[in-house]
């Protein structure tokens, strides 16, 4: 059985809400995981609540790979990366890390799929 709230999203949300966009779900957080968990190195960069969008996670492995996923709040990929033993870092103070760049560069016909966490497909 799945319980409703396994990583604290909703807890951690408190009373706003994003309107224009879903919100955050346990497999967004579980795809962030398994992207974790399948490479080296990944480092979690938060990216701050938007108007449209939800509060999300870029996950960065060592070669710049990545993918970007909802969160919800903060401290529920805080959470998420204690558990993995991972860095996480606020995207407004420390920017991307130039890897990042340097992959989608190196890949400009790919991305990652959000429906398949680091399966790369055509765009």
């Amino acid at each position: 059985m799945r319980f409703r709230d396994r990583f604290g999203i909703r807890k951690h949300r408190g009373s706003s809400l994003t309107r224009l966009d879903r919100e955050a779900t346990d497999a967004d957080i579980e795809a962030l995981i398994a992207f974790a968990r399948s490479r080296r190195g990944v480092e979690f960069f938060v990216e701050p609540e938007t108007f449209a969008t939800d509060t999300t996670a870029v996950a960065v492995a060592h070669d710049g790979e990545w993918t970007r996923r909802r969160v919800g709040a903060p401290e529920v990929i805080g959470k998420v990366a204690r558990d993995l033993g991972a860095p996480v870092y606020d995207v407004q103070i420390v920017g991307y890390p130039p890897r990042m760049r340097a992959w989608n560069a190196r890949n400009p016909d790919r991305r990652i799929d959000p429906g398949k966490p680091g399966e790369a497909v055509s765009s």
